[in-house]
């Protein structure tokens, strides 16, 4: 596959953005995927769903495939290692090089992905309950993580875009989210109990289709309900840096979801210096 050209990120960006990441945890860069891709991507998204894995290697957990459209928040992990397409864009260089400019790194390498499906409606199950990464990947990974999350609908206002708290990756590990928890008042209140004091701000990630957010390993977030008309289709891509490392008497095959480093399908190296 050749590696599509991309234009390289001029070192006022660069300094602008990374500032403005380490001040607030989070960065909304410009839509960076092709349309082309996105559309190729979108079918993929489908496929899988329905259980056709073009590999041959079912995502994490094996989910059942389905030809009913989900009624509840769908999150299948690492469908990069069922799918080309997907594989394409979870290591497209344009990601890749915004995530070295935001965290100054020499080597940037996925370590799992979600792909995430958020149907519309009011019924319960397609919050995605406030929360920090870390506290997902602290049994197993230390040192410099983060996540891409990249938009593949148009993710509007209405649509139950993702809502980070800026400034809270300074408040430390705090262990009081829940993902899968659709009461986002109770967990917002454990967070603000917890925070020292630390101020509560939301900011949406209002996203074109191709857009992308990076945030921090420990910037609270989470998102409501989908009012749109259409599902809210992303990806979540989770990064580590060459400052990151496996916890020390930790074995890979007691990690869950998490893929082996030294696994080029399950985590590509998608910038080095």
């Amino acid at each position: 596959m050749k590696t599509p050209e991309i234009t390289p990120l001029s070192d006022a960006t660069k300094r602008t953005a990374a500032a403005q990441y380490a001040r607030d945890g989070f960065y909304i860069a410009p839509a960076v995927i092709p349309s082309e891709l996105l559309a190729r991507v979108r079918k993929r998204i489908d496929a899988v769903y329905a259980g056709e894995y073009e590999t041959g290697i079912p995502p994490c957990g094996s989910p059942k495939g389905s030809s009913e459209p989900p009624q509840k928040l769908v999150k299948i992990d690492n469908a990069h290692r069922s799918d080309r397409t997907i594989f394409e864009l979870v290591t497209h260089p344009a990601i890749g090089e915004w995530a070295a400019a935001l965290t100054g790194a020499k080597m940037v390498q996925v370590f799992a992905c979600q792909m995430l499906i958020k149907p519309p409606g009011r019924q319960g199950g397609v919050n995605v309950g406030w929360h920090q990464d870390q506290e997902y990947w602290d049994h197993a990974l230390t040192g410099e993580l983060f996540t891409a999350w990249v938009a593949i609908s148009d993710v509007t206002a209405e649509s139950g875009p993702m809502r980070f708290v800026p400034g809270s990756q300074h408040w430390g590990l705090l262990k009081a989210g829940d993902f899968f928890s659709d009461k986002l008042d109770e967990i917002k209140a454990r967070f603000q109990g917890k925070s020292g004091g630390g101020k509560w701000e939301e900011v949406a990630a209002v996203l074109p289709p191709g857009g992308v957010s990076f945030h921090h390993r420990l910037t609270v977030h989470g998102s409501g309900e989908n009012h749109a008309a259409s599902p809210r289709v992303s990806f979540a891509i989770h990064f580590r840096t060459e400052k990151s490392a496996l916890q020390e008497n930790v074995k890979w095959q007691d990690v869950g979801y998490l893929n082996d480093f030294a696994d080029p399908v399950g985590s590509p190296v998608s910038y080095r210096a």
